[in-house]
């Protein structure tokens, strides 16, 4: 029976995530636009203008070479106060503390501001997805390393894209992590909707949206945060624009912030 329900709509409303697949071992010097180019290509797909690529941090940190191990580390009094007090591993959190430029919380948690203000949990650095004897630490400076393959990737293709640098945090008012932006590139931070109208004809004075955040959660699926091996999500179809703002501009100061 025909019940006028049609299967792949595509409208002018449409935003399409295409998941891209690497069988490579990233090693610190690679780069990663080529990298991704070379993954479109053996995926037999096309770049179109607009695209957004959205990037897991942890192939950048990899390819920026941060990445320790944890035979080099020797553990702290204070990082041994720390673990011992919560039943932490006592190297990840001395890694962690050396990556912050401020320990916020250490009961419970390890919440700590690293060098570039990202304000995350253990100083955002990770043992999922490395080998037995490694932690891979967040890159330095997120926008910086997007900016890089942005740059990358206009000079080989002479296309209009974005790219966003994304990592998985958890948030302190709701369970379970998603997917966030730590860094961009050929897109503003934020989408502004002030001087629009809504749908009583009011002018909004103000209203923001973290598109980058967004588009880094909408790509959080394809992705996944296991052994997936999907570093890279091309959005297709979402309109933005370019500005001058950047990953860094999405954290709050501290007087903005209601938990410090």
């Amino acid at each position: 029976m025909d019940n006028g329900i049609r299967c792949k709509i595509m409208t002018s409303k449409t935003i399409r995530a295409i998941a891209l697949t690497t069988s490579r071992i990233v090693k610190k010097g690679d780069r990663i636009d080529e990298l991704f180019l070379e993954s479109v290509r053996e995926s037999n797909l096309h770049l179109a203008d607009g695209d957004v690529l959205v990037i897991a941090s942890k192939i950048v940190s990899k390819a920026e070479g941060r990445v320790v191990r944890a035979s080099d580390i020797r553990v702290s009094k204070r990082a041994r106060g720390i673990a011992d007090h919560n039943g932490f591993n006592p190297i990840h959190v001395e890694v962690a503390l050396r990556e912050a430029r401020e320990v916020i919380v250490t009961d419970g948690v390890l919440i700590t501001e690293t060098d570039s203000g990202l304000v995350c949990n253990f100083s955002g650095v990770d043992k999922s997805n490395a080998p037995e004897d490694e932690y891979i630490l967040l890159p330095k400076n997120p926008d910086i390393s997007a900016e890089r393959i942005h740059d990358g990737l206009v000079k080989s293709t002479g296309m209009k894209l974005a790219v966003v640098v994304s990592d998985t945090q958890g948030r302190p008012w709701r369970k379970g992590s998603i997917n966030i932006a730590i860094g961009c590139a050929g897109i503003n931070a934020f989408k502004h909707n002030k001087g629009k109208r809504d749908l009583h004809g009011r002018i909004l004075k103000r209203s923001s949206v973290c598109q980058i955040d967004e588009l880094a959660s909408f790509a959080e699926p394809l992705m996944g945060q296991a052994g997936e091996k999907v570093p890279f999500v091309i959005v297709r179809g979402y309109e933005y624009a370019d500005g001058d703002e950047k990953a860094i501009d999405v954290i709050r100061l501290k007087g903005e912030d209601l938990f410090r």
